[in-house]
Formats: structure tokens, sequence, C-alpha cells
């Protein structure tokens, strides 16, 4: 019990000490709005950055930058939460704006997504890389420019057969068992994020890919 007070304290004082700093990272979790699109797979990252936002005292309900936006302190650093109001596909507006606006290279960009390659609930870092068929990655790599910045993608489960529409499966409602396992993921992404943020992402790497 005392340590959990002593833990609150020390994220409070971490709080106070970067609150007036200027944003050095942004953390972006792709998804649609809307309610029609609420749990589903497509919405993953939506979910990760929620609660990423909950666990860290941010609260995402500001408009800017096409987004809904919030600021916190993690891993010392002042951090953008954000989460894209232009749907999934366009998904690089919102942030080359953001880090444009910030001078935020794209080393400093960290994107949370959906991954239907994986079982849901696995998890794996990615320094850089291709847009892997992934319209929303596709986006920021056109609008940071280039492939060279982190992601952590979030399984969602693979399509019950070759011939299935991509979009019917990704914009599908999870069921709640793999909504289970996405949860039960939460805590490692955010602290997998944090990790990132401090410059380690070989050790997040690590521990969280496997």
């Amino acid at each position: 019990m005392m340590s959990n007070i002593f833990d609150l304290f020390k994220k409070i004082e971490s709080q106070k000490a970067t609150s007036t700093e200027p944003v050095s990272f942004i953390i972006v979790g792709l998804g649609n709005i809307g309610k029609q699109y609420e749990l589903t797979r497509h919405n993953a990252g939506f979910l990760a950055i929620d609660y990423i936002a909950e666990k860290f005292g941010a609260k995402i309900d500001r408009v800017k930058f096409h987004a809904t936006v919030g600021e916190c302190s993690i891993g010392g650093a002042r951090v953008l939460l954000m989460k894209p109001t232009t749907l999934m596909n366009n998904s690089g507006v919102a942030v080359g704006e953001a880090a444009a606006f910030y001078k935020i290279p794209p080393q400093r960009v960290l994107v949370l997504h959906d991954e239907i390659s994986f079982d849901a609930g696995i998890i794996r870092i990615r320094r850089k890389g291709s847009a892997g068929g992934h319209n929303g990655l596709k986006s920021i790599i056109a609008r940071l420019p280039g492939e060279d910045f982190p992601r952590i993608k979030i399984g969602i489960g693979k399509k019950p057969t070759p011939e299935y529409d991509l979009a019917d499966w990704v914009l599908g409602k999870m069921p709640e068992s793999d909504l289970k396992a996405l949860r039960g993921r939460f805590d490692d992404i955010a602290t997998a994020s944090e990790l990132i943020i401090k410059g380690e992402i070989d050790n997040a790497m690590a521990k969280f890919s496997k």
C-alpha cells in the first residue's frame, strides 16, 4: 500500500517537472472514429492509446491536428497522445501536422496499430519498416516522410480463410475472447512505449516481441 502511495507521488512530481516542457515525443494510436467502429479490429491502436492515457494521467479530449489529443509525462519526456479523426487511410495528415508543428523527427513518433498477421494479443515492436499493406502506415510514411519511425504491432487475428474480404475482417467487431487477449497486453504496450521513449527500444523488443 505504501509503495503504491510513493509511486503516485513520484508520478505527480514527474508530471509537474515536465508540464511546462515542450512536446518532444508523439504516440499515435490508429483507428477510425465513430460509434460504428468501436471495438472493431482496426481500432486496436485506439484502445491501446486510451489505456496509455489512463495509466499516465492524460485526457485525450482536445481537438488539434485533425485528431483528438492529450499530453502527459512518460519516461521523463512530454508526450503528445493522438487519435486521428481523419479515418484510418488518412492518418498521416494528423501525424504529419503534429510532427511538423513540434519539429519532431520520425524516430520520435511511435505508432500503435493493428496487425492481421498475428493472433489476438501478440505484439511486435519494430524500429522502422514498410507499410506492409496497412493503409494507415502507408499514409504516415507518405507524410513524415519515410519509414524510419518505431511502431508497436498489435495482433488482431488472421482472416479465417484467404478468400475472406480484408475490409470486412478488420472492420468487424472483435469477439470477447480476442478483446480479453488484447486488453491483457495493454500494460505491456504501455511499458514498451515508455522504454522506447527512454531510448531503450532494444530492451523493449527483447522483453515484449516474443
